[in-house]
């Protein structure tokens, strides 16, 4: 599904214009990058948790040159489902 067949969607189902669903998801996503960003994490009763993890340094090889490489930690936006979420999922 992309960006728009979901704007679609949330518009069917909330009885809104696709310009109101695009706006409500629009702001739904910035508040969600919002708060990784500031290090805080989203939690979504029965949907899952949004947060930041980080990833430490590591020794990596170029697969062209075989030459070892480090790679400096970083820090990667990470999304769990939740049990609900889950259960649709499976039925």
């Amino acid at each position: 599904m992309t960006k728009t067949e979901l704007i679609g969607s949330i518009a069917e189902k909330a009885n809104c214009t696709k310009k109101d669903a695009q706006a409500a998801l629009e702001a739904t996503l910035a508040a969600i990058e919002e708060a990784l960003v500031s290090g805080e994490k989203v939690s979504i009763t029965g949907f899952g948790t949004f947060e930041v993890r980080e990833r430490g340094e590591k020794v990596a090889i170029n697969p062209r040159t075989k030459e070892k490489m480090i790679c400096p930690p970083s820090k990667a936006p990470a999304f769990k489902a939740g049990k609900a979420l889950k259960e649709a999922v499976n039925k």
